[in-house]
C-alpha cells in the first residue's frame, strides 16, 4: 500500500472526525490489500481500485462508528468481503464482532483476514442467520443484505433486549422504511458524509417499539 493510499485514509478519517490509531489505520490498510488479493479468486467486490475500497468501503464502513455507543457485541449480517464488520472491528477492539455470511468462499476469507490482521475480537459464522439460535447482540448491522422489512424480519431473534439495529443505506429509503412492522421503530434516519464518495449515504437505527 503506499503512500498516497495512506494519505487518503488518513485525511478521510479527519474529514469524518473518527481518530483512530496509526496501528489501525495499518490494519485497514492490511485489509484493503487483503482484499485486493483474494478478490480474483473470490469475487468480494466489484471495485478493483485500492484508492476506491478505501474510500467505498473502509471509510463508508467506518461511518457507522458514532451511532453504536457503547455496544460490546456487533453482529454484521451477509457480511460479503467483511464489511462493515471488519473495519469497525479494527477501529473498536473493545467490541465483540461477529461475521455472518452464507457464502463459505467469503467466509473462508474472512476467516483468513481475521488470522491475518489479528482480529481477536472477532468471530467468523457461515451459514444462514436463521441458524443462530439463541445468540443476541446489542447491535445488527448490514451494508447489503436485503431490504429493512427483511432484515429485521429475519434477526429479530437475536437482538439484544437494549440492542437496536443500525442499516447502511444509499438514498434516504422511504418506502423501506414505511413497509416496517408495527412494532419496529425508526428512530433516527442519518445521514452521513463519507470522505470520497460523491453520493447520498444514510444509517437507519432501528429498535423494537416498547409494550409491543
Amino acid at each position: 500500500m503506499n503512500a498516497q493510499h495512506k494519505k487518503l485514509l488518513a485525511d478521510g478519517l479527519s474529514a469524518m472526525n473518527l481518530p483512530l490509531s496509526e496501528v489501525a489505520q495499518a490494519q485497514l490498510l492490511a485489509y484493503v490489500r487483503l482484499l485486493t488479493k483474494w478478490n480474483g479468486i473470490y469475487n468480494l467486490t466489484a471495485l478493483r481500485d485500492e484508492e476506491q475500497m478505501v474510500s467505498h468501503h473502509v471509510l463508508d464502513s467506518l461511518s457507522l462508528l458514532p451511532f453504536i455507543g457503547e455496544a460490546k457485541t456487533l453482529l454484521d449480517v451477509g457480511s460479503g468481503g467483511g464489511m462493515p464488520g471488519i473495519p469497525v472491528a479494527i477501529a473498536r477492539p473493545d467490541l465483540t464482532v461477529t461475521l455472518l455470511d452464507a457464502n463459505s468462499k467469503k467466509t473462508t476469507f474472512l476467516q483468513q483476514a481475521v488470522i491475518e490482521l489479528g482480529l481477536n475480537n472477532v468471530t467468523v459464522l457461515t451459514g444462514r442467520v436463521e441458524t443462530l439460535g439463541n445468540m443476541t447482540f446489542d447491535v445488527i448491522t448490514s451494508r447489503a443484505f436485503a431490504e429493512l422489512n427483511d432484515f429485521v424480519r429475519v434477526t429479530r431473534q437475536l437482538l439484544a433486549p437494549e440492542g437496536c439495529w443500525a442499516a447502511l443505506k444509499g438514498v434516504y429509503p422511504y418506502e423501506e422504511i414505511a413497509q416496517l412492522p408495527a412494532d419496529i421503530a425508526a428512530d433516527h434516519v442519518h445521514a452521513v458524509q463519507v470522505a470520497g464518495i460523491d453520493a447520498q449515504r444514510h444509517i437507519v437505527m432501528l429498535s423494537l417499539r416498547k409494550g409491543m
